[in-house]
């Protein structure tokens, strides 16, 4: 039971990595971020260097799909 607390526990160090094809740019959800649908989340966007506030519209296999206040526009990124 203790190495499974353990384990749960690292996995909320590390950030999210992802990249969205149609913009050709890398995000990167950071750590403390609860990413579940309808929450916002915050996405720092390696291609302007700014962190943008973001809706969780979707999660599914890879992808993440989201709505972003800063642009009004809707992203799907594959996440690593």
């Amino acid at each position: 039971m203790l190495i499974i607390a353990m384990l749960f526990s690292c996995s909320c160090v590390y950030s999210w990595d992802g990249y969205n094809r149609d913009s050709s740019e890398f995000i990167e959800v950071e750590q403390g971020n609860l990413v579940r649908s309808g929450l916002d989340i915050e996405i720092y966007h390696w291609g302007d260097g700014a962190y943008h506030d973001e809706e969780v519209i979707d999660i599914y296999d890879d992808e993440l799909e989201t709505y972003d206040y800063t642009t009004g526009e809707y992203h799907t990124y594959e996440m690593d």
